[in-house]
């Protein structure tokens, strides 16, 4: 089984992993920014930190950002997109980089898409399940042919035979291939020899909700969290009210 992962980096950097391996610990100044350029008509409100290994696959209103010298990274569930070339434009180049790379895996669904945009132009998107194609716009990239070429199969029980229109690879695996390509390292244990270890990388979590909504992400880390040092800040924040509203 491979890891959820839904992400979309802004990167200049010539090697976004060593830039990683240097600088593990994020801006949360630079994070906050972002995520109220992202989000300009919600509340963002700051949960604290994960790491690049857990913070992948998020609740629907988190969103987790690390910003590094010349990378960024924003991961949340508004990326799942069955056709990424229709991402709002707002969210493919927000920072003028040079490159916007989306990755994003379902294994539960068994799907996996990536995209590649250059100066805000999209040059190649994928997505799809191990059976059904919902994108493919560009050209193949390099890293690509193995795939294509039937060197990466599905693996089947004995007795089971493929759908005739199986492609040859599983699309969570390919959306990791594009990852490890572009950014060093792959979601899904073990760490390849000379990978990064997503572990190591810290981001800042954020609850984005409207007015006059309670984030129920917060309430909801603050319970699952118990008594714990991040339990009790959310709880310094938000308090515990009355029916009238008034903190007490």
């Amino acid at each position: 089984m491979g890891a959820k992962a839904s992400t979309i980096w802004y990167v200049d950097a010539p090697d976004p992993a060593n830039v990683l391996r240097e600088n593990p610990e994020p801006d949360a100044e630079a994070a906050r920014a972002l995520v109220g350029e992202l989000f300009p008509e919600m509340n963002v409100f700051p949960l604290g930190s994960g790491t690049l290994a857990d913070s992948t696959g998020v609740a629907p209103g988190e969103v987790y950002v690390g910003s590094y010298p010349g990378l960024t990274v924003v991961c949340g569930t508004n990326l799942n997109l069955r056709k990424p070339s229709t991402i709002d434009e707002s969210w493919t180049r927000p920072l003028a980089s040079e490159q916007t790379y989306l990755v994003c895996t379902d294994p539960g669904a068994a799907w996996g898409s990536f995209a590649y945009w250059e100066r805000g132009e999209l040059r190649r998107s994928f997505s799809a399940t191990p059976v059904e194609i919902h994108e493919n716009l560009g050209l193949p990239l390099l890293w690509e042919r193995p795939f294509w070429a039937g060197e990466h199969p599905l693996p089947f029980p004995p007795g089971v035979f493929p759908d005739p229109q199986s492609l040859p690879f599983h699309p969570s695996e390919f959306a990791e291939a594009a990852n490890a390509e572009w950014l060093g390292y792959r979601y899904t244990p073990p760490v390849r020899d000379g990978e990064l270890d997503p572990a190591t990388v810290g981001l800042c979590g954020f609850a984005v909700y409207r007015d006059g909504e309670e984030p129920p992400v917060v309430l909801a880390s603050t319970r699952a969290a118990g008594p714990g040092p991040l339990s009790r800040g959310l709880r310094r924040w938000f308090g515990r009210r009355d029916s009238a509203g008034a903190e007490r």
